[in-house]
């Protein structure tokens, strides 16, 4: 299978995500007023997303940006890692992690935990996917593009394979046969 191959049908269009990060950026904008307000990016998926979503945001924020890693060589999750910490001093101060995808929400809620020992203001989250029907920890996003059903994406920063993160649109993946679970 060839890297346009394994992708399929559009689910989310760049004009359609566009919209939705402005009606985002808008609530933040609303929700934050007076406030000092990091947004932390989730690298490397969440680029792309954090960075739209900074420039629709009309008021003076700070971007900062941690990466961490739950997977090992395979595909299975394992523990969480912090590969890159953010610099910025959170004490006192409004965080809000940008997230590319909400699945189980394990490695979401490792990351916020490590980011309340800080002593912020508040920590909450902004995700552009989220799957509630995956969710195995209790994150509770306070901002949502939208909700998902299927299982692999790509695009608009999302990786599958780390190609096709420079794709506007979000396409579901189409996953070899010998790749699917085996149904019950």
């Amino acid at each position: 299978m060839t890297a346009h191959e394994e992708l399929g049908r559009v689910l989310f269009t760049s004009r359609r995500i566009a919209r939705r990060v402005q009606q985002l950026g808008a609530e933040i904008t609303r929700d934050h007023q007076g406030r000092d307000l990091v947004l932390v990016g989730v690298l490397k998926g969440a680029a792309a997303f954090t960075v739209d979503l900074a420039r629709a945001v009309d008021l003076p924020v700070v971007m900062d940006w941690a990466a961490v890693s739950t997977y090992g060589r395979g595909s299975a999750p394992g523990t969480p890692r912090l590969l890159k910490d953010v610099d910025e001093d959170l004490a006192g101060r409004d965080v809000l992690v940008v997230e590319d995808i909400l699945d189980t929400g394990t490695t979401l809620s490792w990351l916020m935990d490590r980011l309340r020992e800080r002593s912020p203001a508040s920590v909450n989250c902004c995700v552009l996917l989220r799957k509630p029907h995956a969710l195995v920890e209790p994150v509770r996003p306070r901002y949502v593009g939208f909700d998902l059903t299927q299982h692999w994406v790509a695009g608009y920063g999302i990786d599958y394979a780390e190609r096709h993160r420079n794709l506007g649109d979000i396409h579901e993946v189409l996953l070899p046969s010998a790749a699917l679970p085996a149904s019950s």
